[in-house]
């Protein structure tokens, strides 16, 4: 409890180390560059019954970063491809002082675009801690029906964890390979979910595109090392989508039902507590209905000082849409991950996916 404790302000004492050397570094060289790519959002719209609500344009929504409006530069509804809606990103006015201000990438065509419209690449987590002894084939079973379903996905890929992350079929389109990792899996040992779901989506952060972690966990987090909360404004940076399903063992649990509602809530995905095995088929059912539904939305920031949290609000513009519901990630932290130097001057670039 106490490393869980001393854990973020470690990182964010080291992540200020970083910041203040390249600050003095921009004063003797201003020449620096800070580069933001698209925001990628995935947007789910239901009606007050709980329906998705489809056929909706662009002009229908209403992109808001820190209370700054954002226009949406591509554009897509469930499983068709986005689609360029500006020929080329915006160029605020840049700010040699590092104070946040981004300056983009020259160009006519946004970068990374091709990325940007493949379908969703979806990462399986699954519990394979001592909790999983009883009920591990209807798991199993309930899994494997879930990624046989996922025809329009791009590529997925599957791992598992007890108290390590097992990368058993990294990314892939292969889905005979994602299924053998699936039944070679065995339980056994404590559960770190925690540490292997952020390991996870470290590995979905390095890839473009529309990007979703599904969990089954059969019991609370016993050994992880990493808090739920770092986790959870990791995805939100990344711009990953988490779903949880768990089973009424974890639900039992109430600090597991909090993180695992929250998290989900906070990524723009969903939280499952399933009462026996065909509720497990009937989550996997329901997360595969709701990516089929989801509209992709992405928009390159404004000029922002702000380097810390930047909130994100997706509205419905229009009477009609008064009582539709908007289910999207909450914001992202802009970090620098990348410092190459050059002979006249530094690049920094901020990543988010």
């Amino acid at each position: 409890m106490i490393a869980r404790r001393f854990l973020l302000p470690i990182l964010i004492a080291l992540s200020l180390l970083i910041a203040e050397d390249n600050t003095t570094h921009a004063q003797q060289n201003p020449a620096i560059h800070v580069v933001i790519n698209m925001v990628q959002l995935n947007v789910a719209v239901t009606d007050k019954n709980g329906n998705y609500v489809t056929g909706l344009k662009p002009e229908d929504f209403k992109i808001v970063e820190d209370g700054i409006v954002e226009k949406a530069a591509t554009f897509g509804e469930g499983n068709q491809p986005a689609r360029i809606l500006s020929d080329s990103p915006p160029t605020p006015a840049t700010d040699d002082s590092s104070s946040g201000a981004a300056e983009h990438a020259d160009g006519t065509t946004p970068p990374n675009f091709e990325e940007m419209i493949s379908g969703a690449q979806v990462y399986i987590l699954f519990d394979t801690s001592d909790y999983m002894y009883r009920g591990f084939v209807f798991a199993q079973d309930a899994i494997s029906e879930f990624v046989r379903s996922l025809d329009t996905a791009d590529k997925i890929a599957f791992y598992s964890y007890s108290r390590d992350l097992n990368r058993s079929a990294p990314l892939t389109a292969d889905r005979s390979q994602v299924l053998r990792a699936v039944r070679s899996t065995i339980a056994g040992d404590e559960a770190a979910l925690y540490n292997g779901l952020l390991l996870t989506l470290k590995d979905a952060s390095q890839n473009k595109g529309r990007k979703v972690v599904v969990v089954f966990s059969n019991g609370p987090d016993t050994s992880s090392v990493v808090p739920p909360e770092d986790v959870a404004e990791f995805a939100q940076s990344a711009g990953v989508s988490i779903y949880m399903i768990s089973t009424q063992k974890a639900k039992l649990e109430p600090v597991s039902t909090v993180v695992f509602d929250r998290m989900t809530a906070a990524t723009g995905g969903k939280a499952y507590f399933a009462k026996d095995w065909k509720d497990e088929h009937q989550a996997f059912a329901s997360i595969r209905d709701d990516l089929a539904h989801l509209y992709s939305l992405s928009y390159y920031p404004k000029a922002n000082p702000n380097t810390g949290w930047r909130a994100i609000t997706v509205d419905l513009v229009g009477d009609r849409f008064k009582k539709c519901r908007v289910r999207t990630r909450k914001g992202y932290r802009p970090l620098p991950v990348r410092f190459s130097p050059d002979n006249e001057s530094t690049s920094s670039e901020l990543e988010h996916k």
